[in-house]
């Protein structure tokens, strides 16, 4: 056994079905590998037996621990939760459903000792079995995130993440309430692999994440990271202020001119619904911030950890 030690941060929300073949799959791997190991089950408020399982496994095993929350507080605040709890030289983030393969660990762990990088990150070479639709959305997220932000995040990227102690640190210093991780792990830079995988189906159970899920999620890293949603807003402003002046003066030299009056209240109540329509677009993107801003400035805890076997856990944060 060597003296370096590794923390696998798992976060679960209804994942009883799951948990333990997870466990099997991912202990025989760690196993096999010469580092001190522990499995950091992050238990999101679950209704089912997840936490009896975890408390379970941690009877049969020391190298388990768990972190239970007093409700659901989101998978980002479970992987937050971690990393604030993980204190080993090298620490990485698993899903539960083992779509993120625990084969890829050994060769992860190697890419690291070699010195070049500072954490390797995994990535789906395709999407297969996934609903195209779901697939295009997916793919033109990516491409408005890395056009209008400064957070660099790979196509195809997933949370399945290996980082040294330097990065997780920098990850821990970005405390804000309102986190997305992908954004949060592209932002702060560091030497990144990216290790390309073939996509895996769910051990167990049923995915926690649906279409609308998603799609909030997107919208969340985008306002998180870009101004270009205001921007964006503040550009229909400006257009629709320069045409409805062009028109303005279109109508009274026609007036003036020709005697002509201007006819058609159908297209007036078009024009005013428009107008109308990209008043309530403009304020619903400027209240999305200001939602995030007052979540900010609240500074509410992250997480609140009810229980756990770990010591010196930090259980408000």
């Amino acid at each position: 056994m060597c003296n370096k030690s590794l923390t696998i941060i798992v976060p679960c929300f209804n994942e009883e079905e799951a948990i333990g073949v997870f466990y099997q799959e991912v202990t025989k791997v760690l196993c096999g590998l010469p580092y001190d190991y522990t499995i950091l089950f992050v238990n999101d408020g679950s209704k089912d037996g997840t936490l009896a399982f975890m408390k379970q496994l941690a009877q049969q095993d020391e190298h388990v621990k768990y972190l239970s929350f007093s409700r659901n507080f989101g998978k980002e605040a479970a992987m937050y939760a971690g990393f604030c709890n993980a204190h080993s030289d090298y620490t990485a983030v698993m899903d539960v459903d083992l779509q993120d393969p625990p084969e890829c660990l050994p060769e992860m762990l190697k890419v690291l000792e070699s010195g070049e990088y500072d954490s390797v990150a995994a990535r789906r070479g395709d999407r297969k079995g996934e609903p195209p639709v779901r697939s295009f959305f997916s793919d033109m997220f990516y491409k408005i995130i890395n056009r209008f932000s400064d957070a660099d995040i790979m196509p195809g990227a997933r949370d399945f993440r290996l980082m040294k102690r330097d990065m997780v640190d920098a990850v821990l210093s970005m405390c804000e309430y309102n986190r997305f991780s992908k954004g949060i792990f592209g932002w702060i830079g560091f030497r990144t692999y990216w290790m390309i995988y073939e996509n895996h189906e769910r051990s167990a159970g049923k995915s926690k994440w649906n279409f609308w899920k998603l799609m909030k999620y997107a919208l969340e890293g985008i306002i998180n990271f870009s101004q270009a949603p205001l921007s964006f807003v503040s550009g229909c402003g400006l257009f629709i202020t320069v045409v409805s002046f062009v028109m303005l003066i279109f109508i009274i030299v026609r007036r003036l001119l020709f005697g002509d009056p201007v006819a058609g209240w159908a297209s007036t109540v078009c024009v005013v619904i428009f107008i109308g329509g990209i008043q309530l677009l403009c304020l619903g993107v400027i209240g999305q911030y200001i939602s995030k801003m007052y979540l900010e400035i609240k500074n509410r805890p992250h997480f609140i950890i009810s229980d756990t076997n770990a010591k010196d856990v930090i259980k408000i944060k």
